[in-house]
């Protein structure tokens, strides 16, 4: 009897032993995750960005652009400047090309029609830029004011005389013109602020006082 009684305890411990392993591995297992990461936090912790390197959108994007330096920094000498050796040049070219359509014009004074064409030619479009960049009139096509210009009768005359004779007039009317406009460019550097019309007016004198006295040496030999 007391050998039967042993028997059922032992078999009681043995599973009661076998019942506490199992709870042990579940409870590891379940236990497990120390180690994870709360992903939802550190999504909310990250800082936003509103654009590329953390910028703002609105940044330069939106910063205003720089007018042109042309349009601020001139004073009214500068648009008197360019308004009356607009025309004087325009008429200086137009006394060339009439040179240049001639016969029996020296090569040497052809030469020099040439080049003046080709230097005022440029300086004509550039000062109609500056013009229509200030929002001002082209002004001074009646000559009033500038010194050397030729009347509407005398440009007839150069146009209607041959060679020898319309080198006569070209060469006295044209240093009288240079004269003129050597004048109008010293009250530029005088009074004037635009650093480009500054610069034409500087070579305005240089050029034209050099083309000058060329043309007293041609006139000498007619």
């Amino acid at each position: 009897m007391m050998k039967h009684s042993l028997s059922l305890a032992a078999l009681s411990l043995a599973a009661v032993l076998t019942l506490s392993a199992c709870g042990t591995d579940d409870g590891s297992t379940a236990g497990t995750g120390t180690g994870s990461t709360d992903t939802s936090s550190s999504a909310a912790a990250a800082p936003a960005t509103s654009g590329p390197g953390g910028a703002s959108p609105s940044g330069d994007a939106t910063a205003s652009t720089r007018s042109d330096p042309a349009a601020d920094e001139h004073n009214a000498a500068d648009v008197m400047f360019a308004q009356m050796m607009l025309p004087h040049h325009e008429q200086a070219v137009e006394m060339s090309e009439l040179m240049l359509g001639k016969d029996g014009v020296s090569p040497e004074i052809a030469d020099l029609a040439s080049r003046i064409k080709a230097a005022q030619s440029p300086e004509i479009e550039t000062m109609k830029s500056w013009l229509e960049t200030w929002d001002s009139p082209m002004g001074g096509e009646d000559g009033h004011g500038m010194g050397g210009m030729m009347s509407e009768d005398e440009m007839a005359d150069l146009e209607s005389a041959d060679g020898p004779e319309a080198s006569r007039i070209f060469l006295e009317s044209m240093t009288a013109h240079h004269e003129g406009a050597i004048d109008m460019a010293r009250t530029e550097i005088d009074n004037g602020e635009y650093p480009d019309t500054l610069a034409m007016a500087e070579t305005i004198v240089e050029t034209q006082q050099a083309e000058i006295e060329e043309m007293k040496g041609f006139r000498a030999d007619l």
